[in-house]
């Protein structure tokens, strides 16, 4: 009983360490760790929008929100990422508050297919 208490706590307190880690990071190395778990979460959120919204929309309208899609990568790639000589960049800050937009967008349309019927005008 001892041990499996003392396992649970040394569990919580490594979950504790790491959010406390995110808030005070002591290299750059830790700093992009909790970047990318920001920027990951971020992705996640757009990839569940994206696929609600397209359940919601008629054939032209998922054909017009893929287009979009396509478009808005292109423009988040070419926005937040640059190829040099010494290697691929990512600014993650740039990709995270790009991608957090883009999902509130999707999640707009959500909101107005379930309201008011979707607008395929408006993808």
């Amino acid at each position: 009983m001892k041990k499996t208490l003392f396992a649970l706590m040394l569990c919580f307190s490594g979950a504790v360490f790491a959010n406390s880690a995110c808030d005070a990071p002591k290299n750059d190395f830790d700093g992009l760790y909790c970047l990318n778990k920001v920027y990951q979460e971020a992705d996640k959120e757009l990839n569940e929008n994206y696929k609600k919204l397209s359940a919601k929309l008629d054939s032209a309208g998922k054909k017009t929100l893929k287009t979009g899609q396509l478009s808005w990568i292109e423009e988040r790639n070419s926005k937040c990422s640059k190829r040099e000589a010494t290697g691929f960049f990512v600014n993650l800050d740039c990709a995270t508050s790009t991608t957090i937009s883009r999902s509130q967008f999707l999640q707009d349309r959500i909101r107005e297919c379930s309201s008011s019927g979707c607008q395929n005008s408006k993808l």
